[in-house]
C-alpha cells in the first residue's frame, strides 16, 4: 500500500473510533444532555452506514480488476530453455576441436545441422542410437563425431539473468513452466546449468513426451497436463516457428532475441 493510502486508512480509523466514542462521552460527562447523547448515537450509526456503503461501492468498482500477476489475462509464463534461459553456443564449442574447414563442415552437417539432432530431442531411442545415426552421415569421421557428441553438454551455459528473472516473475504471482526440445542425454548432463527449474510449476522436455516443437500436440499436452487456459499463457522461444506453433493453439508468444527486448514486450502485455 502506498504511503498516502496508509495515512488515509489511519486517519479514517481514528475518525471512526472518535465517532463511536461520542455516546460514551456524553453518557459519562457531568452535565449529561440527552439530546447530545442521542445525536451522537445517530452520528455513529450514520458514519457506520456510510463506511459500509463506501466499502461496497469500492468492491463493485474493483471487482473486475485483476491482481498483480494477472494483467491482461496473463497468468502463466512458459519458457523455452535453449537460447532463452541457457546459452547454446555450439559454434564456439566446435571451434575448440580445431578441425580443418572441410572436416568441420562435414562433422557439423552430420551432427548439429542434421535431422538426427532434432530427432534426438524426441527421445525415442537411447543416446547410442542417435550417435550411430550421426556417424552414418560421415562415417570417415566416426571417432571425431563420437567425441563431439559425447561432449555436447559443453555447449550449454546458464544465462546470467536466468535465475533472477524467473525468481522475480514467481514473486509477482505468475505460474512458470518449461516447454523445451531437449534430449535425455543433455537434460541429465546439464542439470547444474538449470538452477531455475526449482521455481517452475511444471516442466515438459520433449524427450519425456516423445513430441517436438512446433508440433501442435506438445503445446496441447502442456495445457492439458497442467490444466492451463491457452489465453492465459505467454510462451517465450528463440525460434519463430516454435512461437507460431504456440499461437496456432491459442497461446500468445514472443520470439526471444534478447533479455531487454523480451522484458519490454512482456511489459506491453502487462507482465511486469
Amino acid at each position: 500500500m502506498k504511503n498516502w493510502k496508509r495515512y488515509g486508512a489511519i486517519i479514517g480509523i481514528i475518525f471512526l473510533l472518535a465517532v463511536a466514542a461520542l455516546p460514551m462521552y456524553f453518557a459519562l460527562k457531568g452535565d449529561f444532555s440527552q439530546n447530545m447523547f442521542m445525536a451522537s448515537i445517530f452520528a455513529m450509526l450514520f458514519v457506520a452506514v456510510m463506511a459500509y456503503a463506501i466499502w461496497m461501492l469500492y468492491r463493485y468498482l474493483n471487482k473486475n480488476k485483476k491482481p498483480s500477476g494477472e494483467s491482461k489475462g496473463i497468468r502463466n509464463v512458459i519458457f523455452d530453455v535453449g537460447c532463452v534461459l541457457v546459452d547454446f553456443d555450439w559454434k564456439s564449442y566446435v571451434d575448440k576441436f580445431d578441425f580443418s574447414e572441410e572436416k568441420r563442415n562435414r562433422i557439423v552437417n552430420a551432427t548439429f545441422k542434421s535431422p538426427v539432432w532434432d530427432e534426438r530431442d524426441r527421445g525415442l531411442y537411447d543416446e547410442e542410437e542417435y550417435v550411430r545415426q550421426c556417424v552414418e552421415l560421415a562415417p570417415e569421421y566416426e571417432s571425431d563425431i563420437r567425441e563431439v557428441m559425447r561432449r555436447t553438454p559443453e555447449c550449454i551455459h546458464r544465462m546470467p539473468y536466468a535465475e533472477t528473472w524467473v525468481k522475480y516473475l514467481k514473486s509477482r504471482g505468475y505460474n512458470l513452466y518449461i516447454l523445451s526440445n531437449y534430449s535425455h542425454y543433455m537434460v541429465e548432463k546439464n542439470k547444474k546449468e538449470m538452477p531455475f527449474l526449482k521455481y517452475m510449476d511444471g516442466v515438459i522436455f520433449s524427450c519425456d513426451v516423445n513430441m517436438l516443437k512446433p508440433e501442435h500436440q506438445i503445446y496441447e499436452n502442456l495445457l492439458e497436463t497442467f490444466g492451463l487456459k491457452a489465453d492465459e499463457c505467454v510462451f517465450i522461444d528463440d525460434r519463430e516457428e516454435n512461437c507460431q506453433g504456440a499461437r496456432d493453439v491459442g497461446i500468445q508468444a514472443i520470439q526471444f532475441t534478447g533479455f531487454k527486448q523480451v522484458t519490454a514486450e512482456l511489459e506491453k502485455m502487462g507482465v511486469k
